[in-house]
């Protein structure tokens, strides 16, 4: 079952990180860049550690391989700056979308 959970939160992280690259300042932020790059490297790991497990496990294959997939849809912006230490982004302090769906994918 913690494998299916993993699969499962790469697939979340998947989709918000596709929904926020159209947001005026999460798809333009280091944030957001860096989560897509090392999320990219972690689902590689993820995927080669658990190859065989993964094999007989059609439905947590068939949502890594969504999530892979998506993950190499997405483009990272030219020059990512901070949004929050440029003063754009307004979420409150320590608050931000993108980050907040890593976190659930690492206490997975």
């Amino acid at each position: 079952m913690e494998l299916m959970n993993h699969a499962r939160a790469y697939r979340f992280l998947q989709g918000v990180l596709e929904n926020q690259q159209q947001d005026p300042f999460c798809g333009k932020c280091s944030a957001w860049n860096n989560t897509l790059n090392n999320t990219r490297e972690s689902l590689a790991q993820f995927e080669k550690e658990h190859a065989t497990v993964i094999g007989v496990m059609p439905e947590a294959a068939r949502l890594l391989t969504e999530a892979r997939d998506g993950f190499a849809k997405l483009i990272g912006p030219a020059e990512p700056a901070g949004q929050k230490k440029s003063g754009n982004c307004k979420l409150p302090q320590g608050v931000c979308f993108v980050k907040a769906s890593l976190a659930l994918l690492q206490k997975v």
